[in-house]
C-alpha cells in the first residue's frame, strides 16, 4: 500500500512538471523536448531527485510512447504520398542520407566506438525532426511557401527510410549474425512493401474494418491494433516502432481523421515520458566530457542540412531566398535521433553515446527554430555584399528573383 501511494505521488509529480514545462515552452514558442530531457537528467541517475518507484512504469510509457509517436507520424501519409515522393524526390533524400548520416558515422569512428554505434550515430544526425518542424512553419506562416513542398519530401524520405533503418539497427544491437540481420532486413522491406500495396489497393477496406462511429470504440480498436502488430514486428526482430508506423500509412480517410484527433492528447503525454525516459538513463555528469564533440557535430550537420534543403529547393525550381529558408528550417532534430539513441542505450553498447546524442539533441532543437528564422536574412545579407564588391547584378535581377521567391507565400 506503501509503494503505491509513492509511486501515485511520484508519477503524479512528474506528469505535472512535464506538463508546467510544456506550457512554458508554448508560452515562448519553442519545442518542450529540450525541457523534457533537461528533466528526465534532473529525476535521473547523478540527478537531483533519482526516481524510485515510477521508474518501471516511466519506462512502459516510454515504450507506448514510441509506438504512438511512430503510429501518428503514419496517419499523416498516405500510402500514394509515400509511392509518389519516393519516385519523384529520391536524388534529395539521398543526398541527405550522405550529407547528414556521413558526420555521425565518422565522428563515432573517431572516437573509437566502432562499426555498430557508427551506424546507430549515423542515424541521430541523419533525421531531422518532423515534430518541431511542422511547428516552426506554422508560427512562421510559411506552411504556404513554394519551398514548404521541398521541405516536406525530405522529411516524408526520411520517414519512409525508418522503416529500413531501424530494423537494421535492432539486428545490429542485438548481436545477430549476417545472415540472421539479412533476414530481418528482408522482412522489414518485404513487410513495408506488403503494407504499402495493400494501403494503396485495400486501403479503404482496412479503414472500413476499423472505422466506428462511436470515438471510444475506434480509439480502442486502433490503439489495439497497433500495440499487436508492434509487438510482433518486435517479436520479429523488426522494431515496435516500424510496427507503429505501418499501422498508421495503412488507415486512411476519415479513420486517420478521427484516429489523430483521438489520440493526439495521448501521444503528447507519453511522448513526454519518453524524452524524460532517455534522459534518466544519462548521467548529468557524463555531458561536459562529450560537450566538445556533440558541438562540433552540431557544427558540422548544421551545414550538411543548409546544403541538403538548398540543394532539394533548387531542384524543385525554387529561387534563391526560398532556398535558404528551406535549409534553416531542416535544421532541427529531435524524436526519431532520440529513438535511435535510446535504442543503443538500452542494449549498452557505448556509454558514451546517450550523452551525446542528448547534448546534441539539445543544441539543435534550440538551434532549429533560429536557423528557420535567421538563415535565409543572413545568407541574403552576405550574398548581397559579395555582389556590391564584385560584378554589378543585371538589371531585373533582385525583382525576378524577388518575384520567384514570394509566389504562394501565405
Amino acid at each position: 500500500m506503501q509503494s503505491s501511494t509513492v509511486f501515485l505521488i511520484e508519477f503524479g509529480c512528474l506528469i505535472l512538471g512535464l506538463g508546467l514545462l510544456g506550457r512554458f515552452a508554448g508560452r515562448f514558442r519553442f519545442s518542450p523536448i529540450p525541457l523534457y530531457l533537461l528533466a528526465g537528467l534532473a529525476f535521473g541517475k547523478g540527478g537531483l531527485l533519482p526516481l524510485g518507484a515510477s521508474e518501471d512504469f516511466v519506462a512502459v510509457g516510454a515504450e507506448i510512447g514510441v509506438i504512438l509517436l511512430l503510429l501518428m507520424l503514419g496517419l499523416e501519409y498516405t500510402a500514394t504520398d509515400l509511392v509518389s515522393h519516393l519516385r519523384t524526390h529520391y536524388p534529395a533524400g539521398l543526398l541527405d542520407a550522405v550529407l547528414n548520416a556521413l558526420p555521425g558515422a565518422v565522428l563515432a569512428l573517431l572516437l573509437g566506438w566502432g562499426p555498430v554505434a557508427a551506424v546507430v550515430l549515423a542515424g541521430v544526425t541523419w533525421v531531422s525532426s518532423s515534430g518541431v518542424i511542422a511547428k516552426v512553419l506554422g508560427d512562421l506562416g510559411r506552411l504556404g511557401n513554394r519551398e514548404t513542398p521541398a521541405i516536406l519530401s525530405i522529411l516524408v524520405l526520411e520517414d519512409l527510410s525508418m522503416a529500413v533503418y531501424l530494423p537494421i539497427v535492432t539486428a545490429l544491437l542485438a548481436g545477430v549474425g549476417l545472415v540472421a540481420g539479412g533476414v530481418t532486413l528482408a522482412i522489414a522491406v518485404g513487410v513495408l512493401a506488403l503494407v504499402l500495396v495493400l494501403a494503396v489497393r485495400f486501403g479503404r477496406l482496412v479503414s472500413r474494418f476499423v472505422s466506428s462511429d462511436d470515438p471510444e470504440k475506434l480509439l480502442l480498436v486502433v490503439l489495439g491494433v497497433t500495440l499487436v502488430v508492434a509487438g510482433v514486428a518486435q517479436q520479429l526482430q523488426v522494431s515496435a516502432a516500424v510496427g507503429a508506423f505501418l499501422v498508421g500509412i495503412a488507415l486512411s480517410g476519415e479513420v486517420a481523421e478521427g484516429a489523430t484527433s483521438l489520440l493526439a492528447p495521448l501521444r503528447d503525454l507519453f511522448a513526454a515520458v519518453f524524452f524524460v525516459f532517455f534522459g534518466l538513463h544519462t548521467d548529468p555528469a557524463s555531458i561536459p566530457p562529450v560537450l566538445l564533440p556533440a558541438l562540433a557535430l552540431a557544427a558540422v550537420t548544421t551545414a550538411t542540412k543548409i546544403a541538403t534543403g538548398y540543394w532539394a529547393a533548387r531542384r524543385a525550381g525554387i529561387g534563391s531566398r526560398g532556398r535558404w529558408r528551406a535549409g534553416g528550417t531542416l535544421v532541427a532534430r529531435g524524436e526519431f535521433s532520440i529513438v535511435i539513441a535510446g535504442l543503443a542505450v538500452t542494449s549498452g553498447i557505448e556509454p558514451s553515446l546517450g550523452p551525446l546524442a542528448t547534448a546534441y539533441v539539445l543544441i539543435l532543437v534550440l538551434l532549429g527554430p533560429l536557423t528557420a528564422r535567421w538563415t535565409e536574412p543572413l545568407a541574403t545579407r552576405l550574398t548581397g555584399r559579395s555582389r556590391r564588391r564584385g560584378a554589378p547584378v543585371p538589371p531585373g535581377a533582385h525583382e525576378a528573383l524577388g518575384d520567384q521567391d514570394t509566389v504562394g507565400r501565405t
